[in-house]
């Protein structure tokens, strides 16, 4: 079921909010799909949903290789019956703000992030909404 990402349901969002996980889907180089449980936060005003990472995992390195454009991701939850899906397009941030700004956000949603000096930010422009919540 699609969603109007600028009208979002406020049980869709709510589910956004609540302690789950989530799974990151990324294209390798050669096209193949590779799949990672992440905690992620989605803030629904700008339309950004940030994934934490450390800048070797395989999931940042299959970003980079898109380029500058970035890369068409999907991240989804799940809770029985209840799923939402956020697509659109990823790209890295590696500055001091961007990511304390992430670490942040991952912290209210979940619990304070472990200090990782190699720490990164997937930050994805959503475009579109799907799910159930």
């Amino acid at each position: 079921m699609a969603h109007d990402i600028h009208h979002l349901d406020p049980a869709y969002l709510a589910f956004w909010r609540e302690y789950q996980l989530c799974t990151l889907t990324t294209l390798r180089p050669d096209g193949t799909p590779h799949v990672v449980p992440v905690g992620a936060t989605f803030d629904p005003e700008t339309g950004i949903a940030r994934v934490i990472s450390s800048r070797e995992s395989r999931k940042v390195r299959n970003v980079l290789a898109a380029g500058e454009a970035g890369q068409r991701v999907a991240l989804c939850q799940v809770d029985r019956a209840r799923w939402a899906t956020l697509e659109g397009r990823a790209v890295i941030r590696q500055d001091a703000a961007s990511v304390a700004d992430a670490e942040r956000r991952y912290a209210e949603r979940y619990r304070q992030p472990r200090e990782n000096p190699e720490r990164v930010v997937i930050e994805i422009t959503v475009l579109r909404a799907l799910g159930r919540a």
